[in-house]
């Protein structure tokens, strides 16, 4: 069968068996730094882009989105509900009151954000009711005083469904006994669990029991909404507030969590660039490797020209070798990296319970996600081949240049 002489004296370059030894470790040494630098690429950009998921999908599914809030209570919040969800890209909306304060039970204290909700609108705007472990959204009724705290919290406090716990608010009331807290009994009816930091700082109770607790007439501090973009909140929640009556003031989650995913996509910027030198000094090593592959055969090519090839001939055997050096390192750290973010998640994870490390108290979040994105992995490989190929390109072009005579003067 017919090959291109290039590509057949390439490709037995690659294989053969009599050669210098120490350039065949360094070939060998170029092909494994490529598929290091190409597998933990691809791992460590599938671990940056599981924290920027799950900041969106669970941190950013519970915490507020955009809200539209008043210096004074809202006691017609269905309205304006309705209004802000005329905007084309609010998803839904929900009325809210917020309160900080601190649970206590068997005589251990937490702090908290309690959030006031109505469970049928709430469904719209968050993720907790598809997180619940035990008990029901529900079951949060007006004047009962039931209270959905997240699985960390209950079991830092040692409770369940059905068991009493006080909430002590940090406005002081006076008394005979002189200025006390306010303090107020809830029973848990629901416990949720998300898997990051809300599990131990966020409650829920009743719209109506919040403003009860704050001594405000029956209503909201505002509205929350969930959009089809979440980087459009700013400016959808501004554009609300300006088309609406009144003392009314926009927030959203930039406000709050936006430095957390700022930091996330900095480090996946800087981590990158970093990692991406290791497939850059692989390339450099290419390039070694080949220059004394041309000096080791200078006897051959000089033969190779004498025999009547061109120097176009001669540049194209170096290219494929080194391009074949790029594709097998290339290939094998894609196929090494696919693997390797697959399973990183569970890996992790058992080390961590086995070893009992504590990786992740330092994250929002207890395990190490990883999601794995083809682009990256078409963008890595694809970098990673033409940096193998242009690093083919001055060794293949000196060994052109070498002249049949000079070369077998000595031989």
């Amino acid at each position: 069968m017919f090959k291109p002489i290039s590509l057949y004296i390439g490709l037995r370059y690659t294989r053969a068996r009599r050669s210098n030894h120490f350039i065949s470790f360094i070939a060998l040494v170029s092909m494994i730094g490529l598929t290091l630098g190409v597998a933990v690429l691809i791992t460590v950009l599938s671990v940056m882009n599981g924290f920027d998921r799950e900041l969106k999908n669970r941190v950013l599914g519970m915490v507020p989105q955009a809200t539209v809030s008043s210096t004074q209570i809202l006691t017609d919040w269905p309205e304006l509900a309705k209004k802000v969800e005329q905007n084309e890209h609010v998803v839904g909306a929900a009325p809210f009151t917020q309160l900080q304060g601190m649970l206590t039970a068997q005589g251990q204290v937490s702090g908290i954000m309690v959030t006031g909700i109505e469970p049928e609108y709430e469904r719209k705007v968050s993720i907790i009711q598809n997180h619940m472990v035990a008990g029901n959204l529900d079951d949060l009724k007006k004047g009962e005083f039931g209270i959905v705290l997240g699985k960390q919290m209950t079991d830092a406090l040692g409770l369940g469904v059905g068991d009493s716990i006080t909430l002590v608010l940090p406005e002081a009331t006076p008394s005979p006994a002189g200025v006390v807290p306010r303090f107020k009994r809830f029973k848990i009816v629901g416990i949720f669990s998300i898997g990051a930091e809300v599990d131990s700082m966020m409650g829920y109770i009743a719209l109506y029991d919040a403003s009860t607790l704050l001594r405000l007439p029956d209503g909201a501090q505002g509205v929350r909404m969930k959009l089809d973009d979440i980087f459009a909140a700013p400016k959808v929640a501004n554009e609300i507030v300006s088309d609406l009556p009144g003392n009314f003031y926009a927030s959203d989650w930039t406000y709050t969590h936006g430095n957390l995913f700022s930091a996330i996509q900095m480090e996946k910027a800087m981590v990158s660039l970093l990692l991406f030198l290791i497939v850059l000094v692989a390339a450099f090593n290419i390039v070694s490797s080949l220059v004394m592959v041309v000096t080791d055969k200078k006897a051959d090519i000089a033969i190779l020209r004498t025999l009547g090839a061109s120097p176009s001939t001669i540049t194209k055997i170096f290219m494929v070798q080194g391009t074949v050096i790029g594709v097998i390192g290339t290939v094998a750290g894609a196929i090494l990296g696919v693997v390797f973010a697959s399973n990183i998640s569970g890996l992790m994870g058992w080390l961590n319970n086995t070893l009992g490390l504590n990786l992740f108290d330092a994250y929002f979040i207890n395990y190490l996600p990883s999601h794995l994105r083809w682009q990256d992995v078409a963008v890595i490989v694809s970098l990673s081949l033409l940096l193998s190929f242009l690093a083919t390109i001055y060794p293949a072009l000196r060994a052109a240049k070498i002249q049949p005579a000079e070369a077998l003067r000595y031989e």
